[in-house]
């Protein structure tokens, strides 16, 4: 079959099956097959598909169906311009987090220390040090398989400088601080429904869920980080699109000046912040 009218059809299933990117996912799943860009696809499109091909675009595509994530098919995101290898072990990378990337970034001067709480894939602190060279950049996070995932893509990206490290918290970094703490906890209500719904379900529960309402996490940050903020520094702490008042409510409480919000791309509040 021509590789267009496969991927038509893969478009179709996948539309049928709730996806809400159904072309996108069956483009970037047929490229990983082949081993090529989307540019490529389209310029030839009207080539054969071998029948290994076929077979294996199907196979993906039959995944997909089931609501497997494309990262976890592919192995790989991109973010902030980086492909990032991915494992069912941590959050898959989310454009919304470039917010928080952006934000950490107009806070930064010449040099300086980052930061990066529950760091999962790397991406966050990766994201920044591909854009601050000299700035001393550290990732940390509870599972030991997320660090190790985490330093596989700071050394394909040759940005090994990055140190990543297994901690629950600040646990690892006693007497270190930092003029930028930036993180993207769990921030998710036990008993949210899109729990149940969408990449999610395959994510670990662990980085997703937190306790009073999806605040828990959120809540200690805003204290522990006090005693490892450089005088001056700045907390940066990702949230859901409603949790922006209840975060800079803690911030403000906690003594933290020019406490703000950013939104993302679709206008919803995503980060909030604070100076120490």
């Amino acid at each position: 079959m021509r590789l267009d009218l496969l991927l038509a059809r893969a478009t179709e299933r996948l539309a049928a099956a709730g996806s809400p990117s159904a072309r996108l996912d069956a483009e970037v799943l047929l490229c990983h097959v082949l081993g090529v860009d989307r540019t490529w696809l389209y310029t030839w499109g009207d080539r054969e598909a071998g029948a290994e091909t076929e077979a294996r675009f199907e196979a993906l595509v039959a995944a997909r169906v089931e609501g497997r994530p494309v990262a976890h098919l592919t192995g790989e995101r991109e973010f902030w311009g980086l492909p990032l290898a991915t494992s069912p072990a941590t959050l898959i990378p989310r454009p919304d987090t470039e917010t928080l990337v952006e934000a950490a970034l107009e806070r930064a001067g010449p040099s300086g220390r980052l930061l990066d709480l529950g760091t999962g894939t790397g991406a966050v602190a990766l994201a920044f040090a591909s854009e601050r060279p000299s700035w001393t950049v550290t990732g940390v996070d509870l599972r030991p398989e997320a660090v190790s995932l985490a330093r596989d893509n700071a050394a394909r990206l040759g940005l090994e400088r990055v140190r990543f490290l297994a901690s629950d918290w600040f646990v690892a970094l006693a007497g270190e601080c930092f003029e930028l703490i930036v993180s993207n906890p769990p921030y998710i209500a036990e008993d949210d429904p899109h729990l149940a719904r969408g990449d999610v379900r395959f994510e670990p529960r662990s980085a997703l869920v937190a306790a009073e309402a999806g605040l828990a996490d959120l809540r200690h940050l805003v204290t522990a980080s006090r005693r490892h903020l450089a005088s001056e520094g700045w907390l940066l702490l990702e949230h859901g699109a409603g949790q922006g008042a209840a975060v800079r409510e803690a911030l403000a409480a906690a003594g933290y000046r020019e406490v703000a919000s950013r939104c993302d791309l679709a206008g919803l509040e995503r980060v909030s912040l604070g100076r120490r």
